[in-house]
């Protein structure tokens, strides 16, 4: 028996579906923190030294929440390179302002103690502003355009080619419930910075962050019904008709997609899935409770279990696709047509299971030694502070 098959093709494709959907959610948890301690910045400090408490809650760790990102973007690559061709050569244009504000993250802390200057300063605390604000907002834009649907077609040779112009591509992703994904995407972030600095800063920057962060769990909350409805009654779902061949061929030209109805019939399909949209609402709830009675470790916990409701209902919502196509609907990517092929996945899962215990062995090793309030002696005492 050759080893990859072992597991059978229909099964890693739905492994690597929930990887996929473990990474991004990773992703959310801990670099999302990160973006929404950025976006908060200039509300939650007033002064030089309130802004350097702010940002070294962040500093030793922003980057190596980032290995969330890398992994995801490898995933697609790897995983489901028809994703990886329609996603990137489609929303390149947005990539590239996600990629654009999110360098001014890593330039913003190296040059923003460089000179004294007040001015010089601001203007770099307002490019991490930008480099949390932008990404958290747009990452959510593209969420809501996946639930859209996406105008791309395949060709006979499997070319994805997108109708719309140059600036189209950007532009016309800015739809209206794209852009109320957006807002539940920000706010929650913003919710989940805020209650990271509950938990790592002290006294009137903690207090500020607990008043903003407990608005913006609630805009979520509000925004994320807003979008349940919103799909339910005003956005037509897909559905794969005929026979499904969840261990067929990576083509998706062979697979009969019909439009219409509701994305929440999949509720009347598979019931259990409603635990994904309950924990969001729970955890938004709980961690807003938290926040106003100032409570640190529990809130941050709360927070993430809302962030992995919120987007496991995302995915659990679409299963089996994965971006549909509004041109043409049988172009559609679904988790059994647009996977690479059965030794793949099965290489990639061995190299998972060896490697992402490690990951998450130094990630939790870093958070330990890290582990402690960031005080205002701390940034002034300190040649290493940002």
């Amino acid at each position: 028996m050759i080893l990859h098959e072992l597991i059978d093709f229909e099964i890693l494709r739905v492994l690597w579906w929930a990887l996929l959907g473990v990474l991004l959610i990773g992703f959310a948890l801990t670099d999302g923190f990160d973006m929404g301690v950025g976006a908060l910045l200039p509300f939650v400090a007033r002064t030089d030294v309130e802004r350097r408490v702010v940002i070294n809650t962040i500093g030793p760790v922003w980057e190596g929440n980032q290995v969330w990102f890398i992994l995801g973007g490898g995933a697609i690559f790897a995983a489901w390179p028809p994703l990886y061709a329609v996603s990137f050569s489609g929303f390149y244009l947005a990539m590239f302002v996600i990629l654009a504000a999110l360098i001014l993250r890593p330039v913003g802390f190296k040059y923003r103690s460089k000179r004294e200057s007040l001015a010089w300063r601001s203007g770099w605390d307002w490019a991490l502003f930008i480099g949390g604000a932008v990404p958290a907002l747009l990452f959510g834009v593209a969420v809501g355009n996946v639930l859209l649907g996406v105008p791309f077609y395949l060709t006979e040779d499997l070319m994805p080619m997108y109708d719309g112009s140059f600036y189209g591509k950007f532009f016309g992703l800015l739809r209206p419930f794209a852009l109320l994904a957006g807002v539940v995407s920000i706010s929650m972030l913003l919710m989940h910075g805020a209650a990271w600095l509950s938990l790592k800063a002290e006294g009137a920057v903690a207090e500020r962050a607990r008043r903003i962060g407990t608005t913006a769990g609630l805009v979520a909350a509000g925004a994320y019904a807003l979008a349940g409805l919103w799909l339910a009654f005003g956005i037509d779902g897909f559905a794969l008709m005929g026979e499904v061949i969840p261990h067929g061929p990576s083509n998706p030209l062979y697979s009969e997609v019909s439009r219409g109805g509701t994305w929440l019939s999949a509720y009347a399909e598979r019931p259990w899935i409603v635990i994904a949209p309950l924990m969001g609402f729970a955890g938004i709830a709980l961690a807003v409770r938290g926040l106003r009675a100032g409570r640190e470790v529990s809130t941050l916990l709360w927070s993430k279990m809302g962030i992995t409701g919120i987007i496991a209902s995302v995915g659990l919502t679409m299963f089996p696709f994965i971006l549909p196509s509004t041109v043409n609907p049988s172009s559609s990517l679904t988790v059994w047509d647009s996977s690479s092929s059965h030794q793949t996945l099965f290489v990639m899962l061995v190299m998972t299971v060896i490697f992402m215990p490690i990951i998450l062995a130094y990630t939790a090793w870093v958070y330990k030694v890290l582990w402690g309030k960031v005080t205002e002696a701390d940034v002034t005492d300190s040649d290493s502070a940002y």
